[in-house]
């Protein structure tokens, strides 16, 4: 029997939001269809993954660091079946399936090692007693995982908030449900994870703030827009619940004077094109230096020219569909806008039902939308720099902090000038769009809450501090 066994899908309660297909972006075909989750839902799953979390939380650490670990070992024993759906269901390319899947084994690998963690520390203290902090889980977290990279983006805080003693309803978004879901909920109850501790909840914008909202949950973990991470922070600070956000970008790729033309180029087409610019990470701005820039977008243009598009399940392909139309009239209508207002299209531009073509803008200003705003596609705006004074004040500009790329061949060089650009993550001589389980990962403005995700930020993430002290006898009263 296959690991993801649409019968098996719904493992606990039946959902009441109705169904809504499983569709593949590349075709249009209808994959498997799912049932999804009503608000009333998600209140019996907190109640359930209330009760389970109970006997979770004293499990011992070696019993949940086992769970996490055969988690790990099967994402890898199932690849092939799961690569399948990341390729069918979110129009991912093989290699980018790949990709998501050995982060999501590493995710796994890591949140074991959390378990095992030293939970507090001793405290000095003025009275005679025993004073000290324990980390213990926060109880049910919330997850609200995008389309995007599905599996990573759920993973990586299913498994730590699982490892570190919670109970988790995910809320994938669904019409990623099967890679962002389903396969987690398939893939942890082969693992042996206790029934109850995990329940995944497909369903709109209503069921993710039904989530948001439930008393018995104490963390929202959301990932996606800048505009709907808005809302989830309000909700959560009505409800008094920590939210961490993981938000948008429209991020920066600088290129110094000194940089090597086809090396720097290299990165920009993955920095920009990677999973068709579907990545908040995705080089939105590219910032080269005067020098350069004819060189460089006459490379860039080529290289986007030569990239080929098309159904990455059943062709090699470099890029495939955008996820849906909303996503495909989105990215249009940026380039076409842009063009009005004075851009120059110097590669892509067009479109074949939701295979987009990558596409190179030239001469961008800060009148052009596809510049200023993210896009979420394969666009690539190109603007030129003269100083580095220059280029600094353009790559902080803007209200995104996520994600920020330089290419110098004077390393030392670029670590400094990163140093004067506020971003979460920064990467000297390589693009911005990078990701590993040890890595702290989140941005600052409008890009998210600061890292919230990977390492020890999981701890803080996912853990109460609780202060205990204990006293031999009790002490009289003081005055």
């Amino acid at each position: 029997m296959p690991l993801l066994d649409p019968t098996l899908w719904q493992d606990g309660p039946t959902l009441t939001g109705g169904t809504a297909p499983v569709v593949e972006p590349a075709t249009g075909r209808t994959l498997a269809t799912l049932d999804l989750a009503a608000p009333a839902d998600v209140a019996e799953a907190a109640v359930r993954a209330q009760a389970a979390q109970r006997d979770w939380a004293r499990a011992t650490h070696v019993e949940r660091a086992a769970v996490l670990r055969r988690a790990g070992d099967l994402f890898a024993a199932h690849a092939d079946e799961l690569r399948d759906w990341l390729v069918r269901e979110s129009g991912s390319i093989p290699g980018k399936a790949d990709f998501e899947l050995h982060v999501a084994a590493q995710e796994c690998y890591e949140a074991a090692a959390l378990a095992s963690r030293p939970a507090g520390q001793v405290l000095p203290s003025e009275a005679p007693r025993l004073s000290y902090t324990r980390r213990v889980p926060a109880g049910v977290v919330g997850v609200v995982a995008p389309f995007n990279a599905p599996l990573i983006l759920s993973i990586r805080s299913v498994a730590p908030a699982l490892a570190l003693g919670n109970a988790v309803l995910l809320k994938p978004d669904r019409r990623t449900a099967v890679c962002g879901g389903f396969a987690l909920a398939a893939v942890f109850a082969a693992a042996g994870l206790p029934a109850g501790l995990l329940h995944v909840l497909p369903g709109g914008a209503a069921t993710g703030a039904a989530v948001v909202a439930d008393p018995r949950v104490r963390v929202v973990s959301f990932t996606g827009s800048t505009a709907a991470g808005r809302s989830v922070g309000e909700l959560a600070g009505r409800h008094l619940k920590r939210a961490h956000l993981e938000l948008g970008g429209n991020l920066a790729l600088v290129v110094l004077a000194d940089a090597d033309v086809e090396a720097a180029v290299a990165q920009a087409s993955w920095g920009s094109f990677f999973h068709q610019g579907q990545i908040c990470m995705t080089a939105g701005r590219h910032l080269v230096h005067a020098s350069l820039y004819d060189e460089y977008v006459e490379r860039l243009a080529a290289r986007a020219d030569a990239l080929v598009v098309g159904d990455p399940y059943r062709e090699r392909v470099h890029l495939g569909p955008l996820l849906d139309a909303a996503q495909l009239e989105r990215v249009r209508r940026l380039v076409e806008e842009s063009v009005e207002r004075g851009a120059k299209l110097v590669a892509g531009g067009t479109h074949e039902g939701l295979f987009h073509r990558p596409t190179v803008l030239a001469a961008v200003s800060d009148d052009t939308p596809a510049y200023t705003e993210e896009v979420f596609g394969p666009v690539a705006p190109v603007r030129s720099f003269t100083t580095e004074e220059e280029a600094v004040e353009l790559a902080a500009a803007g209200p995104y902090g996520l994600s920020l790329g330089i290419v110098t061949r004077d390393a030392a060089h670029g670590l400094e000038l990163a140093e004067r650009i506020p971003t979460g993550i920064a990467h000297v001589n390589d693009q911005t769009v990078n990701d590993e389980a040890v890595a702290p990962f989140g941005g600052v403005g409008v890009s998210g809450t600061g890292a919230r995700f990977g390492g020890e930020a999981n701890l803080d993430a996912f853990t109460e501090l609780r202060w205990t002290t204990l006293r031999r006898t009790p002490p009289g009263h003081p005055f």
